[in-house]
Order: C-alpha cells, then structure tokens, then sequence
C-alpha cells in the first residue's frame, strides 16, 4: 500500500491504528502510513476488534462480516477489509475515492 488505503477492485483495503479506551468513537488522523481510529472499547478479549468491526461496520453501511481483520489480531496496527462499502464517512470523503 502506497498510503493507508487502497482499494482492491470493490473492497477497500485500510491500515489503520488503533487507539483503544478513548472518550468516544472517532476516526481521528493520519498517524504515519496508518490511520487512526479511536474506539471507546477496552483492548481486553477481543473486545477492541468487535467494537472496531461493528463502528466500522456502520461508517462504511456493510454487514459485520463484511468487514474483516487480515493482518494485526493482538496489536493496535491493523490491516482491515472492507467489502464493497456501501458509503465512505463524511470526515474521510476529502480524502478517499474510488479509482
């Protein structure tokens, strides 16, 4: 990935960080060659990972499955698999589009 995202044909592809235990969820900024998400999920059992799918689940309108964690299970950096998103969130439409 040239950036933190790429999209592969329909599914677009993020690398994210993950800043777990915030105030609120939110996409926040560029952090490196990631993006940076802050969730309100503690990083205990897993719990950070289905909080992050269900806030991106919404934000990008697929079903859950629909978005996966390839890379990044046990770490705050992440690569994540959205699949054929149905709507790009308004604080990232500036900067993503579909090629």
């Amino acid at each position: 990935m040239e950036s933190w995202y790429q999209w592969e044909k329909d599914d677009l592809l993020l690398r994210l960080r993950i800043q777990p235990k915030a105030s609120r969820d939110t996409f926040a900024e560029p952090y490196g060659d990631a993006f940076k998400i802050r969730i309100t999920a503690p990083p205990v059992d897993g719990k950070a990972n289905e909080h992050l799918q269900r806030f991106l689940s919404k934000a990008f309108g697929v079903p859950l499955r629909d978005v996966l964690i390839e890379t990044g299970e046990t770490s705050r950096g992440k690569r994540v698999r959205i699949r054929q998103p149905k709507r790009i969130p308004p604080e990232l439409q500036m900067v993503i589009g579909h090629s």
